[in-house]
């Protein structure tokens, strides 16, 4: 699974971002998982795997609630990842790497890289 570090909350996510209205979030995901790792070639599995709904506090706004519809995206294999401005890194975990992350991972996080990685092998068969 690749997770980034990101730069404004400091804390590790998976990639993506908001939908500003399009109702295609499968689309939505391809392209944030794109933008957001550099890698081309993507592969958005329909439907999506999670669902999360929690509560923000990013600096200089309200508190609101963020509701993440979240897929599992496979990159092509050999794919090499480029962050962007959103991201300090990224990198590549297994379920064994979560509890070395600095800082921690957030049980919602955690959670979705093990059905990601559960869903991703049923798709390989």
């Amino acid at each position: 699974t690749l997770l980034m570090l990101h730069r404004k909350l400091g804390r590790w996510f998976q990639p993506g971002g908001h939908a500003d209205g399009d109702a295609n979030l499968a689309g939505v995901a391809l392209r944030e998982a794109t933008e957001e790792t550099g890698i081309d070639g993507l592969e958005v599995v329909v439907p999506a795997i999670d669902v999360d709904v929690h509560r923000v506090e990013p600096p200089g706004e309200q508190p609101h609630l963020h509701l993440d519809t979240r897929f599992l995206v496979l990159a092509p294999a050999g794919a090499t990842e480029e962050g962007n401005e959103e991201s300090r890194a990224l990198r590549w975990v297994g379920l064994e790497d979560l509890d070395d992350l600095d800082p921690p991972i957030d049980p919602g996080t955690r959670r979705l890289v093990a059905r990601g990685l559960a869903v991703a092998r049923e798709v390989a068969g």
